[in-house]
């Protein structure tokens, strides 16, 4: 009976050392993920459209789904990005509200939020995005948007 009382002891021990260490890991992708997004506000801010898609991931397989419709591929995406917002005044003040971050793998995040960009020359816009990051080589990308606004 000892062995087995110890055997248990062992086992919810080590449980509870993997579940702090999976915790930290966890803490650490959201840290990263917020991290990712910070930059792009900055990027964008600073109206700076290659910088802010940095946070793309950099393939013909990226998905953005906007007002427009679908666009395939980061190539595709920057120009209409560029399109969009062809100079700092189109890009304005760029602010995110980060409503849910959930896990779906150890390699896949979802982000949910709302995005509000005020504009001094054109009308305010205001908007829910919908991400779905990747890590890809250690290192988050977004490989899905879907934005409303």
């Amino acid at each position: 009976m000892k062995k087995f009382a110890a055997f248990v002891l062992v086992i919810a021990g080590l449980t509870a050392v993997y579940y702090y260490f999976a915790r930290e890991e966890e803490n650490l992708d959201v840290s990263e993920i917020r991290s990712l997004l910070n930059r792009q506000t900055i990027c964008w801010n600073l109206g700076n459209i290659e910088c802010f898609m940095m946070g793309y991931w950099e393939s013909d397989s990226l998905i953005f789904i906007g007002r427009s419709g679908i666009t395939y591929g980061y190539q595709n995406t920057l120009e209409g990005y560029k399109e969009r917002y062809s100079d700092k005044s189109a890009m304005g003040e760029l602010k995110f509200d980060i409503m849910e971050m959930r896990k779906i793998s150890d390699e896949v995040y979802l982000v949910v939020g709302k995005f509000y960009l005020e504009r001094e020359s054109l009308e305010d816009l205001e908007g829910i995005f919908t991400l779905t990051l990747k890590k890809i080589k250690d290192k988050w990308a977004i490989v899905a948007d879907h934005t409303t606004g």
